[in-house]
């Protein structure tokens, strides 16, 4: 395929956040009266957008959640990014290393999303193309940001290859008309994760963004793996 764009998830694909922010989740859910561990956040929410992780939990318990549950997750997660908070590991390296358009397509806030990027020091290679789920009516696994995304970069989808670390990730590009490559290098991603993604609809998966810059060329190739 012709390659025009890269769009990158941000948490858990250019910085090692989910751990993160799960722990910051669980903490405020916990404390608005629903038990729940990082471990169990990550397993139900990884990918999906805080709006969409409150809809979620009160459709369960049968009440509404604060309406600032949103900002409490933000300001915790913001408050334990400053101290713990890294990019994955060669991933500037290789963002710098692919000569092609490209842009972040992420469930987080704004806010989060740009803090994230400036505190690890990728905001730079980035800005301005980032784009957020609060842009859009449904966030993933719906295909609307990553097409979102494209229209704003002038992308074609089928010209587009999205970088992606989890499962509503992948089905939303999928969606799209994308192709993905699954990276499952973070801090978070648990044994048989790169199956998961497979199974979901990655064309490949990885571990380790040195890789990274030559899949790229492959897929602009056609000469990955059938």
């Amino acid at each position: 395929m012709a390659v025009d764009l890269i769009i990158f998830d941000c948490d858990g694909v250019l910085v090692d956040s989910e751990v993160i922010s799960c722990r910051a989740h669980a903490d405020v859910l916990t404390r608005h009266g629903y038990p729940i561990t990082p471990a169990q956040v990550l397993v139900r929410f990884l990918g999906v957008s805080e709006r969409d992780a409150r809809l979620m939990v009160e459709q369960e318990i049968g009440r509404n959640l604060p309406d600032d549950l949103e900002h409490q997750v933000n300001a915790a997660t913001l408050q334990f990014y400053a101290s713990d908070l890294q990019a994955i590991t060669h991933v500037a390296g290789a963002i710098g290393a692919i000569d092609l358009p490209k842009c972040v397509a992420s469930s987080g806030t704004p806010d989060k999303i740009r803090h994230g990027l400036t505190c690890t020091g990728l905001y730079d290679q980035l800005a301005p193309h980032i784009f957020s789920a609060a842009q859009v009516a449904r966030g993933k696994p719906a295909p609307d940001l990553f097409l979102f995304a494209a229209r704003q970069m002038t992308a074609a989808p089928e010209r587009c290859l999205v970088i992606e670390d989890s499962v509503p990730g992948v089905t939303g590009a999928r969606a799209a008309g994308m192709t993905v490559l699954g990276f499952h290098g973070g801090s978070h991603c648990p044994p048989g994760h790169a199956a998961r993604l497979r199974a979901a609809g990655a064309e490949l998966t990885f571990d380790d963004m040195r890789q990274l810059p030559e899949l790229v060329r492959r897929v602009a190739a056609d000469a990955l793996p059938g």
